[in-house]
């Protein structure tokens, strides 16, 4: 864009990382007064607000664009000003990436743990449901984005990841009580379920095709957690929709039991990224690719 100053992003960035104009000041060591003075500069350029002036400050629409630009930019210059140094080096890149839950408790970290180790690389990980993700992307917020979604933004590259596949399951003795004679409306009804937040469909759907149940028709505990999930079904509270990689040894060991054996969910991933990778985040994205590949089929 021409004529934009990048200490004005920065600025802009400043105000919605920290929470406000006073403590943006002190983590740039300007004034408040100067902060202002950026981010009206800012707004005059596009013509149009880029925050909105509540508590804390939000970014609009174009003020989410230009946060996604300038964070794009920080991480171009993290990956290459190292190398312009007479020494060199490896770069240290911090990478904000959108998750789904289940990709983080299963195949995520592992995937990502070489880069780590090797001080490469940095992880600020968004969780959220693999059907919203993208919007952190779009949004700015993450340069990453696991998602269900097959279609990619403009601009970049939306490449399979695999398939997560989800088993209904429970306790053996969970079963007995609630579903002495299988599965069925009445019974899928009466027993408490799990889902992860309000905007979780995957229960919902799996009751709706099996057993034309509506939304509100059956018992659920809401639980923001992939883990929970699994000690929640341990423990005999309910039954759970949970991905196979994460209760293997308890499907063998029979602590948990299959209620619908053949009869699961399928979600299939993508990594959603901008075209012109290079250094440690096409690194990244190969090396999650290959992991997830492998492990998802």
């Amino acid at each position: 864009m021409k004529g934009l100053d990048y200490r004005w992003l920065e600025a802009l960035d400043a105000v919605i990382a920290n929470g406000g104009f006073d403590r943006a000041a002190d983590a740039l060591f300007i004034t408040q007064s100067a902060v202002s003075q950026r981010v009206k500069q800012l707004e005059k350029l596009v013509a149009q607000p880029v925050l909105v002036r509540e508590v804390p400050p939000q970014p609009t629409a174009i003020g989410k664009k230009l946060l996604g630009l300038y964070r794009r930019v920080q991480l171009l210059e993290q990956e290459l000003v190292p190398e312009l140094a007479p020494e060199g080096g490896s770069p240290i890149v911090t990478v904000p990436i959108a998750t789904n839950a289940d990709s983080l408790a299963t195949w995520l970290l592992p995937a990502l743990s070489p880069l780590m180790k090797a001080q490469t690389l940095e992880i600020n990980l968004i969780v959220d449901d693999e059907s919203r993700s993208l919007n952190r992307l779009r949004s700015g917020e993450a340069v990453v984005a696991i998602s269900s979604e097959a279609t990619p933004l403009h601009g970049c590259i939306a490449a399979p990841l695999g398939t997560m596949r989800y088993r209904c399951v429970s306790t053996p003795e969970f079963r007995t009580r609630y579903f002495p004679d299988g599965l069925n409306r009445d019974s899928v009804s009466r027993a408490p379920a799990v889902v992860f937040d309000r905007f979780d469909d995957m229960h919902t759907v799996f009751v709706s095709e099996r057993f034309s149940l509506p939304a509100a028709g059956w018992r659920s505990h809401m639980v923001r957690s992939s883990e929970a999930f699994v000690k929640m079904a341990k423990l005999g509270v309910a039954y759970c929709l949970i991905q196979e990689l994460q209760i293997e040894q308890e499907l063998a060991e029979g602590s948990l039991i299959d209620l619908c054996p053949d009869d699961g969910i399928e979600r299939h991933l993508y990594w959603h990224h901008f075209a012109n990778q290079s250094g440690v985040l096409a690194d990244m994205t190969d090396a999650c690719l290959r992991y997830a590949n492998k492990v998802l089929g």
